[in-house]
């Protein structure tokens, strides 16, 4: 029986049987738009009509990091414990939550739509970088501990309001920081999973459609096993970088998976023919099955890659 696009995703996230294998690729929304809510909308809608995807990962450009005044200039780490969460009157809060609901709006009721939240660790170094987030990490690691659970307390109201309020369907929560030559399993567990966790977990309460992605955009490495117990609906991962057996992966995360294709310039998606990418498409849906996979790639996009080569993969795999 032929489904609608929601009805396709939904028994894709809960791993039951479809009509076809579901395909959702993304791209940044362009820096002129951030901060025009209502162009920033337009600009998702008609990404998703032109790419024909089944459904969509929207866009946190301009609020990926946690913008705490108090983190410019910072230089120790005892001074993370004069942080306070922003609040949800926040702009950094309410402008994610209101843009959001502009996109729902705009999607018209025509797919399902999961937000990106960063992890708190992460809305920290995306704000500070990587090497001061080291430096302050092997300085104390407590101190930095009490940043992320300060962080997370917005990122669950961030949660909420994108659920509640915008109308999104759940979160695409992106988990870093797991490089292997970054901490140890044991480092990552205590310093890192607590917080990771607390907004995950809280989120879990709101929607059974969240999305856990393990990010693999360094092109290090993850250590996978610091994620083995994090649960949501489906794991994207980066597939190219961390696991390519599509059939271990399946089993490894226990859950519906998303991936398949590399994300960078130069891979397939930007240089193969229409017949490789096809080939491709139906390479990928052969080892991933009908059941339980959802056809991505490793991550964002790059933006120079034309939405109709996201759509001949979007074509292929309804032949399929």
């Amino acid at each position: 029986m032929l489904m609608t696009k929601k009805e396709r995703t939904l028994a894709a996230f809960r791993g039951k049987e479809v009509d076809h294998v579901p395909v959702c690729m993304w791209k940044h929304v362009p820096g002129e738009y951030w901060n025009d809510f209502d162009r920033f909308a337009e600009v998702q809608a008609a990404s998703f009509r032109s790419t024909d995807v089944d459904f969509m990962k929207l866009s946190a450009d301009g609020y990926f990091g946690w913008p705490s005044p108090l983190l410019n200039g910072i230089d120790k780490a005892k001074d993370l414990l004069k942080l306070e969460p922003l609040g949800g009157s926040h702009p950094y809060i309410r402008g994610q939550i209101e843009r959001t609901a502009k996109v729902i709006k705009a999607l018209n009721g025509e797919c399902m739509a999961v937000y990106l939240v960063f992890v708190p660790l992460s809305a920290l170094r995306l704000v500070i970088g990587y090497p001061k987030m080291m430096k302050l990490i092997r300085e104390d690691p407590e101190a930095v501990m009490y940043a992320c659970r300060v962080i997370a307390e917005d990122q669950k109201l961030l949660v909420k309001g994108v659920i509640e309020d915008a109308g999104a369907d759940g979160i695409f929560y992106s988990v870093q920081n797991g490089e292997i030559d970054r901490f140890t399993a044991e480092e990552y567990r205590a310093w890192v999973t607590p917080s990771d966790k607390d907004v995950l977990a809280y989120a879990n309460t709101l929607s059974e459609n969240n999305v856990i992605h393990l990010c693999g955009w360094e092109g290090v490495p993850n250590r996978l096993s610091v994620w083995e117990d994090y649960k949501a609906a489906v794991v994207s991962w980066a597939r190219n970088v961390d696991l390519k057996d599509m059939r271990e992966a399946k089993k490894r995360f226990g859950c519906t998976v998303w991936g398949g294709f590399e994300n960078h310039a130069g891979s397939l998606l930007f240089t193969g023919t229409r017949e490789e990418i096809e080939r491709e498409t139906e390479n990928l849906i052969e080892e991933g099955g009908k059941t339980g996979y959802i056809l991505g790639a490793d991550c964002s996009l790059d933006g120079s890659l034309p939405d109709e080569r996201i759509r001949w993969v979007a074509e292929k795999a309804r032949k399929i």
